[in-house]
């Protein structure tokens, strides 16, 4: 009995101790569970100098989406995407037989659709609603299709091909100097139900409407429905001469009642390596149609296809017969985005060439691709010692000295962005299109010195309905004004950031950038391009020099997701003539210790 009592009280001891252990544990690792209702909390906001910086011309090759078209924006100028891609066979080597003859040349890139908008008819036809368009339904472009000349290589020849070749986004007077011949989507179309004049090339536009496509090389043909998409006809001269007369040729003759095949072998399309060289992709040139506004597209060209589809002799012993036989190219080799930006406003150039790296911009312009971002340092100025109030500089703000004497316990940590749709064009609607002004759907923070993403980013597991809408506690989605319906705020939690900051000593209390970005999932970064001359060394950057008359103290690359998105915000900046309620702060909730 007293043995049993015992080891009841050791029993209820160890609990007590379990349950005490574990609550600290819980308190640690539930830290933004607690911070969610911020009961007992104190709360507070700290200084951040935030200024503009232009984006030179940047690296963008093998993106994952590509822009193609033209964007115009009040503030931040007219976008014109062209591309660049090299071409592979879907099968290496074909053997085209006695007599080919080209039927149609088609190239097929799909567009993206809203699935939660397509709405399936009655009779099996599907209406759709594009996704990532930007510029008004049905606006026109000049779409030009070249055989490109020029030839993209895999390795960079500079330091022993041992990295991979680099391509940017103000190359496109490269690709258009080498293009060769004419254009290929060379049909000439006419008003009818089904055609609308110029819709392959000089008033092309992105068709919403579902494609139907007949069979007649079956009998009875067979109907098939596919997504929207780009479908053009391309010129069957060029790709007999380009593709079919250059494949390996196969005769068979028919001799005492014996079918005997020769094969004559072609090198041009033995390989895709030597295919690449032979043929080297296709340009698309973009222009404005007319005096039409245009429009902007996002595409995954690596889903894109050529097909050639052409009939052949088929000799036996019995009969000679025609048989339909195809030839697909893909889009899976190397690609370029080419972008060129013109007109853009003077408040938007001259905020990106004069930024105030000391007491921040009133205003921060984001925009993607070769655009511009934010620089962003945290905690202000370093006037004192470690104690943040007396002494020499230390080289640590001296908020962050405060805080860190202090002992708090950091709950939540948040960077609040303020849309600015005051400036003229950044309304509502454009003044000048009248069509809505298109606004990022999130921005990005990162790490500058260290080229990399910040601690919530990695700690974050969430997961959103697509791959790029994921990491949602980290957030950075564009949050809407429930009357207007237009963008107010953007959040970025930096909890973990900044709690390592307080708790380590000698952690790094890094410059960050801001940008919007077209993907949250994608984090690797693109380099800029510099102009050739006198090197700098980047001051708190180790082992990092740049090319550079002149450079800011960060490393000069850019989120690749940000290349990939052509569209622009103006956010309230850090300077003290911005109003309090608009300007840009570090919101900081904690515990003090016991």
């Amino acid at each position: 009995m007293h043995n049993n009592s015992f080891f009841k009280q050791i029993l209820l001891l160890v609990t007590i101790v379990l349950f005490v252990s574990c609550d600290k544990e819980y308190n640690v690792i539930g830290d933004g569970l607690i911070s969610q209702n911020h009961f007992m909390l104190k709360d507070t906001t700290f200084s951040v100098v935030a200024y503009n910086q232009k984006i030179t011309p940047v690296e963008s090759e093998n993106l994952p989406v590509n822009a193609l078209g033209i964007y115009n924006n009040p503030v931040f100028g007219k976008t014109t995407a062209s591309f660049a891609t090299q071409l592979v066979l879907s099968a290496v080597n074909p053997i085209v037989s006695t007599n080919p003859v080209i039927d149609s040349v088609y190239i097929n890139i799909p567009y993206f659709t809203d699935p939660l908008k397509n709405v399936t008819n009655s009779d099996g036809s599907t209406t759709y609603v594009l996704d990532s368009i930007y510029g008004a339904s049905k606006a026109k472009i000049k779409l030009s299709v070249y055989e490109s000349g020029y030839f993209m290589r895999d390795s960079d020849p500079v330091g022993g091909f041992q990295t991979a070749q680099k391509y940017f986004t103000d190359q496109n007077t490269d690709f258009d100097n080498l293009k060769i011949g004419n254009r290929l989507n060379d049909l000439v179309t006419t008003a009818t139900a089904k055609t609308a004049v110029g819709e392959q090339n000089d008033a092309f536009f992105f068709n919403p409407a579902e494609q139907v496509l007949v069979d007649k090389s079956v009998t009875p043909n067979t109907t098939t429905r596919v997504a929207p998409g780009m479908r053009l006809k391309l010129n069957s001269s060029y790709f007999m001469n380009k593709i079919i007369n250059a494949a390996s040729k196969s005769t068979t003759a028919i001799s005492n009642g014996v079918a005997t095949t020769t094969t004559t072998s072609s090198t041009n399309l033995a390989t895709n390596d030597v295919f690449k060289n032979y043929f080297r992709g296709l340009y698309f040139k973009v222009e404005q149609s007319g005096n039409d506004a245009g429009a902007m597209a996002m595409m995954d060209f690596s889903k894109g296809t050529i097909t050639i589809s052409y009939t052949e002799e088929l000799v036996t012993t019995t009969a000679t017969t025609r048989v339909p036989k195809t030839i697909v190219l893909n889009m899976t080799g190397n690609t370029v985005s080419l972008q060129d930006q013109t007109n853009t406003n003077t408040s938007y150039s001259t905020a990106t060439s004069s930024a105030n790296t000391t007491l921040g911009d009133e205003r921060l312009y984001l925009k993607g691709g070769e655009g511009s971002m934010a620089i962003l340092d945290l905690f202000g100025s370093d006037h004192y010692g470690a104690n943040g109030i007396s002494g020499s500089p230390n080289g640590v703000a001296d908020q962050l000295d405060i805080i860190r004497t202090k002992g708090w316990l950091i709950n939540e940590a948040n960077l609040i962005f303020n849309i600015d749709s005051s400036v003229d064009g950044m309304g509502k609607i454009d003044p000048i299109t009248n069509l809505p002004v298109y606004e990022p759907q999130r921005i990005y923070l990162w790490d500058l010195n260290n080229r990399r993403p910040i601690t919530d980013y990695y700690m974050d597991g969430t997961s959103g309905t697509k791959a790029k809408n994921g990491k949602v506690v980290f957030d950075g989605n564009i949050n809407l004004d429930a009357t207007s319906k237009r963008g107010s705020t953007y959040k970025i939690r930096i909890t973990n950031q900044i709690r390592n900051l307080v708790k380590y000593t000698d952690s790094t209390n890094v410059k960050m950038g801001i940008a919007v970005t077209e993907s949250v999932a994608i984090a690797n970064s693109s380099k800029w391009r510099t102009p050739k001359t006198a090197t700098t060394i980047i001051p708190g950057i180790p082992n990092y020099n740049v090319v550079m008359p002149k450079w800011p103290d960060f490393s000069i690359e850019t989120p690749r997701a940000s290349v990939m998105n052509p569209l622009g915000t103006i956010l309230y900046g850090s300077k003290s003539t911005v109003p309090d309620s608009k300007r840009l702060k570090l919101q900081i909730y904690y515990t003090k210790p016991n």
